[in-house]
């Protein structure tokens, strides 16, 4: 998912740490590789990388979250904010003119794993969303408006992803054979009842068809993942339930629609989501 020009002001003050993590038996894998788009790299989720600017890569974003944990004897996150499918075998061009390198030439024939989270920026879905939906809140706040402005183009869209993310995950079966592939869905952001108009300001209506629409993509990754054979879907959508962007108590694992320089870009995980997913990841690789 996109995010705005505020990366720069927090970036060019950015420094480096390690992440930690608890402690993990000897390395299974030896080459991990993560691939993916914001919702991998953790724009504004502290403590944030300089290479390069404007990718939004955190040192605690999910993939350096099980790096740590699985204690991998070499770690390479080239996931960036703004990535789409095409970012996997062209450069991206993030701010301040910086590039972030295609992605799939991380991949080496050693790469034993590979996690991959993509589809939410082609044809700027999600990024048409959250700029689209909470403006037209004001004119029908208890309805449907979004829903009746994309008026099905949305799902159009999604089956249109499909073949591209299919593609990526030929690509990196033929740069990386022998490798562990995960495709990484996307978590809930809205609630499955009630509302949080504060928070997450679309419509009353269209909370229930943005979660039709999250389910829609990731019905898509899960059936691409098996029509490839060789690569695994992991369902982050479930496991966040109860983890929505509406969630008290500090158990949300999304942003609200606030920017926070500080915490995580608006409409993205924060930094116990980015844990919450890595969790999840374990799982399915243990």
């Amino acid at each position: 998912m996109r995010t705005t020009r505020l990366l720069v002001a927090v970036f060019s003050a950015a420094i480096l740490l390690p992440t930690t993590a608890a402690a993990a038996p000897a390395a299974e894998f030896h080459h991990y590789v993560a691939l993916g788009d914001s919702y991998t790299s953790g724009p504004f989720v502290p403590v944030q990388r300089l290479d390069p600017l404007g990718c939004g890569r955190s040192t605690a974003n999910y993939p350096s979250v099980v790096s740590a944990a699985l204690h991998v004897g070499r770690f390479t996150d080239v996931s960036c904010a703004g990535a789409d499918t095409g970012s996997m075998t062209r450069p991206q061009k993030v701010p301040l003119n910086g590039t972030n390198a295609p992605q799939l030439d991380a991949l080496r024939l050693d790469t034993d794993l590979v996690t991959l989270g993509i589809g939410g920026n082609d044809f700027d879905l999600f990024g048409s969303l959250v700029s689209t939906c909470p403006g037209l809140r004001a004119g029908d706040p208890t309805g449907n408006p979004c829903e009746e402005h994309f008026d099905g183009s949305v799902t159009s869209a999604i089956d249109t992803i499909g073949p591209r993310v299919a593609a990526v995950l030929a690509a990196i079966h033929e740069r990386s054979p022998r490798a562990r592939v995960l495709l990484v869905g996307y978590p809930r952001i809205a609630p499955e009842q009630g509302y949080c108009p504060n928070v997450l300001p679309f419509a009353d209506g269209d909370y229930a068809w943005l979660n039709s629409v999250e389910e829609a993509l990731n019905r898509m990754l899960a059936d691409t993942a098996d029509a490839d054979g060789k690569a695994e879907f992991v369902d982050t959508f479930g496991p966040s339930g109860g983890h929505d962007a509406c969630a008290r108590g500090g158990s949300a694992w999304i942003n609200g629609k606030d920017q926070n320089i500080f915490e995580a870009a608006a409409y993205h995980p924060v930094k116990a989501g980015m844990a919450g997913v890595a969790a999840v990841v374990l799982k399915a690789l243990r």
